[in-house]
This record gives structure tokens, sequence and C-alpha cells, in this order.
């Protein structure tokens, strides 16, 4: 097939964000949320990935239970099961506590976009 680019699992985006993003850390762009695979300077190419599972910050006090929709708020740059104003990111594979020290869930990346 002579139009086939990519799987699109991970992509080379330029980041637009108006801030360095860190490896590991995810980055929302428009609609199109990712993991940075390496530090992305602002202004500067990087690779995310759309899909996989990965250990992500989560707001503070919030429980999760498995198969949760889980939605990246972009202002604390934190996971959320609060819709609000959210963009969707994935489900919650693992239940989390609501204590103020869970600050970490687990989340598979649904890879697309709303």
């Amino acid at each position: 097939m002579k139009n086939f680019l990519a799987h699109g699992n991970a992509l080379t985006v330029t980041n637009s964000t108006g801030a360095a993003v860190a490896s590991g850390a995810g980055v929302l762009l428009g609609k199109m949320f990712g993991i940075a695979a390496g530090p992305i300077a602002a202004g500067a190419e990087g690779v995310i990935n759309l899909e996989g599972v990965y250990e992500l910050p989560k707001a503070a006090s919030q429980a999760w239970t498995v198969g949760a929709l889980v939605y990246w708020d972009n202002a604390a740059k934190v996971c959320t099961t609060v819709v609000s104003t959210n963009t969707l990111i994935g489900v919650a594979i693992g239940a989390v506590a609501g204590g103020a020290g869970d600050l970490l869930g687990k989340v598979r990346l649904n890879g697309h976009f709303a």
C-alpha cells in the first residue's frame, strides 16, 4: 500500500505546549495525548507514545476502580476520573485507594482522540 506511513502507536510531533516536556511525562497537543519517549524542548520535535500502559501521576485523594475512565487534567498535569473540561486518555487498569499519598495510577492509553 503506497499511502501507508506508520502504525501510529508512536508519533514524532512538534512540542507546541510552550514548555519543555520531560521524558515519561504526559503531553496534550490539541486532543492528542501521549507520553514523551524522551525529553522534548519547547518548539522541538520529539516522539510521543499514544498507546500502552503507564504509571502516571493522579489527582490526590481520588480513588480509582479497575476500568474507570481516566482523563488528563492539563492544568494540573495529572490524571483524574473527573470529566469536567479534561481530555479522555484511557482506563484505569488497577484500583487505587483515595488516600492523600496515593499519587500514581496505572492507565492504559486508548490511543483515540475525541
